[in-house]
């Protein structure tokens, strides 16, 4: 059995990350750049947002690979060449995060969570930001491949899972599982809903729900895109279309561009309120996407493992 089975056989909910993205962003690195650079780069300030996101009682961690782990989006910047090596220093950042806070704790988590021996750390797979042919232009099998590779060198790196996150599009999501199941990883899907309830390519949340258990993820859910709010009803519309475990990732809350930059409003908070809310519906792994900060993970922590 995987790890994240396990876990989940074991406890009733697990704590995710939140946005790594966000906290980059706050240490300096500029934007439009290759986000994953900074694992080679800059390894200690990725270094510390695991490190924060563990010490505020996370479950999950997630890779630094999410805007270019795969070749395709790393094209942008032509540095297609270097996906093994971006990959695998992430797995490296995550785990060493994960080793110095069960070395310093002796095992125990900061916030009565699981043992930090027992975090999960998932490689992060996002899609390719293109659309596959016959809509796109896309060769699916080029894609297919650019997955495969991106979740084996996570694999030989030593991920626990991969989480297959902000897709929009079944056929694209499909090849991404099948890629990271290929390497032996245990999937965790989540796809982004518009405010409206469905993805910018119509996919609405029961129907993805069908969709990814019958692909072979573990867990299933939505991530990005939208608020706590709207996302109440998508998992709700999810937990009744699956038998799989249920993850819900929203952002704190709808940005707002205030004096040139983007603001999240949602506060830690209003985050733990409806985390609250995410539980009482039966969602299994509740954690945060963009604007969601240690600060809001750990209140959220918190109050759920009341």
């Amino acid at each position: 059995m995987s790890k994240l089975l396990e876990m989940l056989n074991r406890r009733r909910l697990l704590i995710g990350d939140g946005a790594i993205g966000t906290m980059l962003e706050a240490a300096g690195l500029p934007a439009g750049s290759c986000r994953e650079l900074w694992n080679v780069e800059q390894p200690d300030k990725v270094l510390a947002v695991h490190r924060a996101y563990i010490a505020a009682g996370a479950d999950i961690i997630e890779t630094n690979t999410f805007f270019g782990g795969n070749r395709i989006q790393l094209q942008k910047w032509g540095l297609e060449e270097r996906v093994a090596q971006f990959n695998e220093a992430a797995l490296h950042l995550a785990r060493r995060a994960v080793g110095e806070a069960s070395a310093g704790s002796q095992g125990a988590a900061s916030d009565g969570g699981a043992a930090c021996d027992d975090i999960i750390v998932s490689v992060s797979m996002g899609p390719t930001g293109e659309v596959l042919a016959p809509l796109g232009n896309l060769d699916p099998q080029e894609a297919a491949d650019a997955f495969r590779e991106q979740a084996q060198a996570a694999a030989q790196a030593g991920a626990d899972a991969a989480t297959i996150e902000t897709f929009y599009a079944l056929d694209e999501i499909k090849l991404a599982i099948e890629g990271a199941l290929a390497a032996g990883l245990p999937v965790m899907a989540t796809m982004t809903f518009e405010p409206s309830g469905r993805t910018m390519m119509g996919v609405a949340p029961a129907d993805a729900a069908r969709a990814l258990t019958a692909y072979g993820a573990a867990v299933i859910g939505a991530n990005c895109g939208t608020g706590p709010e709207p996302m109440l009803a998508m998992a709700e519309a999810m937990l009744a279309a699956t038998d799989r475990p249920v993850m819900a990732q929203p952002n704190a809350g709808v940005p707002k561009l205030v004096g040139g930059k983007t603001v999240f409003p949602e506060t830690p908070e209003v985050m733990a309120n409806y985390a609250e809310r995410f539980a009482q519906l039966g969602v299994r792994i509740i954690g945060g996407c963009c604007g969601t900060t240690p600060d809001h993970i750990r209140a959220m922590a918190q109050r759920i493992r009341k």
